[in-house]
C-alpha cells in the first residue's frame, strides 16, 4: 500500500491556478478550468448518489467532446475506472467490452443506441445507463446538479484508473490495467521528453480519438494548464483542422502516422500559417520514411516521435524535433529510426530465451522502466506471458545501434519464413511506399510450394495514381535480398482495418485467400 496523489487532481490543481483560463475550447464555445473542474466535481457526486464508487468501471463509447473529456475526471475523482472504447467499433465489439470490464456504469451518446442496447444486453454487472445527449439520464443533469465532490477519493500507487484495451488484431482485447501511479509518471514523461516547456499559455489541437493515445495527451495538457481545442466535426476534416491552427495558435498536437500524412498531404497545409507549431507528436505505429520525409519539409523540424504500447503508454523511445531530418545521410541521426531510450525506462534486444542480444541483432524489443502497466485484468496468463524474463515483451522485433537508437522491423506475428530465411515485412513495405504511386502497403507471407512462404504484396494507389508492379518492385532491387522481394503484388481499393484503424493482416490473407480459389 503506497499512498499516492490522485490523478484528477490535475484537473482541481488547473481551475486553482487558472481558474478562468480556457481549458477546452470548440468553435465559439469555451469552458474554462473553473468549470470544468465544477462540472467533474458535480457529476462525481451524482454517481456516487447513484452507487458508483471506487473500483467501479465506467465504460464510455462516445465521439470526442468536453462530455467524453469530462468523464475520465470524473470517473478518476470518485476512485473509479475508466473504460473508453473506440468509437469506430461494432455494437458486438462494445458488448464484448462491457462484459469483460463488467463495468457498473454505461456512458454511451445517443448516436449509438446499438451500441447501448448490445452493452446493456451483454453485462449483467451495469447499474447505471447515462446518456450523452438527450435522454433519461443525461450527462449533462448529472454535471449540473446541486451537489459537489469536495476531494478526490483516496488511491494507492498502484490503484487502477485506466482499463486500455488493445486493437485486438490477432484475437479478443485485452484490458491493459493502467494506475495512477504509473500514469503520474507517464504525464511527467512525456512533458519532459515530448513536449518541454510547456505551460497554460500553450494551446493543444485534438485530431485523433480521445479515448486512446490523444486522451493520454490532453491529461499533460491539463496538468501544465494549456487549453486543448476540439473539431468541430466528429470526423477528421484537415482544412478544419489548419484553420484552427491559425486562428488559435495551436502549439502542439498529437496525432498518429495516417493522420499525420493525411494532414500534410491536402492542399490546406499550405493555405493557413502553422508557424506556431512546436511539438506535432506521432506515435501509434510505425511511419514510413517516405511519409515522414514529406511532413519534414511541409512544418520544417517540429516533429516528435514517440514508440510505444498501450501497456508502457507511450513511454519507450522518443525522437526529439532536433533529431528529425528529411536527410538520409544526416550523421546526427540513423534513417528509420524510432528514437531513442524514454527518461527513466529501459530497453533490451531479446533473443527466444529472454537473453540479450548484441548491438546490431535482431530480436523482440523488451522494456522496463515505470511507464510500464500493472498487468492485464482478470488475465494472469497473459500478464505471466507478456512478463517473462523479468521484462515486458511488446511483441515487436527490432535492433539497436551503439549510441541507442532503436530500429523496428516489424512485429513478430507477422514474420514468415521463405526460403528458410526469416523475412519481417515491415522492411519490404519501407521499399514499397517510396513509389510515389503507393498511398498504402501490406506485405503478407501466403504459402508456396517451392519456398514455403512468400510475399504477396497489397498495394493501395494515391488519388488519380495508376500503379505500375513492375515498376514498384523495380526498386527493390539494391535495397532489398533477393529472397525479400514480392513474389506477386496485387492493387485494391483500400486495405481492412480494425475499429482502432490498424491493418489487420489476418484479413489481408484470407481475403487473398478467397481471391486465389475463387472460380
Amino acid at each position: 500500500m503506497i499512498p499516492t496523489s490522485n490523478l484528477a487532481n490535475l484537473l482541481f490543481h488547473a481551475a486553482q491556478r487558472y481558474p478562468d483560463r480556457p481549458g477546452l475550447l470548440r468553435g465559439d464555445q469555451v469552458w474554462i478550468w473553473a468549470k470544468l473542474a465544477a462540472r467533474v466535481r458535480r457529476a462525481a457526486a451524482a454517481l456516487a448518489a447513484r452507487g458508483v464508487g471506487k473500483g467501479d468501471r465506467v465504460l464510455v463509447h462516445a465521439v470526442n467532446g468536453p462530455a467524453l473529456f469530462e468523464t475520465m475526471w470524473t470517473a478518476w475523482a470518485l476512485g473509479a475506472v475508466w473504460v473508453p472504447t473506440n468509437v469506430r467499433l461494432t455494437p458486438a465489439e462494445v458488448a464484448y467490452l462491457a462484459q469483460s470490464s463488467r463495468a457498473a456504469a454505461h456512458v454511451i451518446g445517443v448516436a449509438f443506441p446499438e451500441h447501448a442496447e448490445a452493452a446493456a444486453s451483454a453485462n449483467p454487472a451495469r447499474r447505471l445507463s447515462v446518456t450523452i445527449g438527450e435522454g433519461a439520464l443525461s450527462w449533462d443533469e448529472l454535471a449540473e446538479e446541486q451537489a459537489a465532490l469536495a476531494v478526490p477519493a483516496d488511491v494507492d500507487r498502484d490503484d487502477p484508473c485506466w482499463l486500455f484495451y488493445t486493437s485486438g488484431t490477432t484475437g479478443r482485447p485485452k484490458a491493459g490495467v493502467l494506475t495512477h501511479g504509473q500514469m503520474a509518471f507517464v504525464t511527467l514523461s512525456h512533458l519532459c521528453d515530448l513536449m518541454p516547456g510547456t505551460t497554460e499559455r500553450d494551446v493543444s489541437l485534438v485530431v485523433a480519438p480521445l479515448s486512446h493515445g490523444a486522451g493520454i495527451h490532453a491529461v499533460t495538457q491539463v496538468a501544465r494548464g494549456a487549453a486543448s481545442v476540439l473539431l468541430e466535426s466528429d470526423a477528421l476534416d484537415c482544412a478544419e483542422a489548419w484553420r484552427l491552427v491559425e486562428r488559435h495558435r495551436v502549439t502542439n498536437m498529437f496525432t498518429v502516422p495516417t493522420i499525420l500524412t493525411m494532414l500534410t498531404r491536402d492542399p490546406a497545409v499550405d493555405r493557413h500559417d502553422h508557424s506556431s507549431l512546436r511539438y506535432v507528436v506521432y506515435a501509434g505505429a510505425p511511419t514510413f520514411r517516405a511519409d515522414q520525409q514529406h511532413a519534414l519539409r511541409k512544418l520544417g523540424r517540429v516533429l516528435v516521435q514517440y514508440f510505444g504500447l498501450g501497456e508502457v503508454t507511450g513511454n519507450i523511445t522518443v525522437l526529439p524535433p532536433h533529431l528529425h531530418s528529411a536527410d538520409d545521410d544526416d550523421p546526427a541521426t540513423p534513417a528509420g529510426t524510432c528514437g531513442q531510450a524514454r527518461t527513466g525506462m529501459e530497453i533490451a534486444i531479446l533473443g527466444p530465451d529472454g537473453a540479450r542480444l548484441g548491438l546490431g541483432e535482431t530480436g523482440e524489443i523488451g522494456v522496463r522502466g515505470p511507464a510500464v502497466f500493472l498487468g492485464y485484468a482478470d488475465n494472469p496468463e497473459a500478464t505471466a506471458q507478456a512478463f517473462r524474463h523479468g521484462w515486458f515483451h511488446t511483441g515487436d522485433i527490432g535492433r539497436l545501434d551503439e549510441r541507442g537508437f532503436l530500429f523496428i522491423t516489424g512485429r513478430a506475428s507477422d514474420m514468415y519464413i521463405s526460403g528458410g530465411s526469416n523475412v519481417y515485412p515491415r522492411e519490404v513495405e519501407e521499399v514499397l511506399m517510396l513509389h510515389p504511386a503507393v498511398a498504402e502497403a501490406c506485405v503478407v507471407g501466403m504459402p508456396h510450394p517451392k519456398w514455403g512462404e512468400t510475399g504477396v504484396a497489397v498495394l493501395v494507389p494515391r488519388d488519380g495514381a495508376c500503379i505500375d508492379a513492375a515498376a514498384v518492385l523495380a526498386q527493390c532491387e539494391g535495397r532489398l535480398a533477393k529472397y525479400k522481394r514480392p513474389a506477386r503484388v496485387v492493387v485494391w481499393d483500400a486495405l481492412p482495418k480494425s475499429g482502432y484503424g490498424k491493418v489487420v493482416k489476418a484479413d489481408v490473407k484470407r481475403l487473398l485467400a478467397e481471391q486465389a480459389n475463387a472460380p
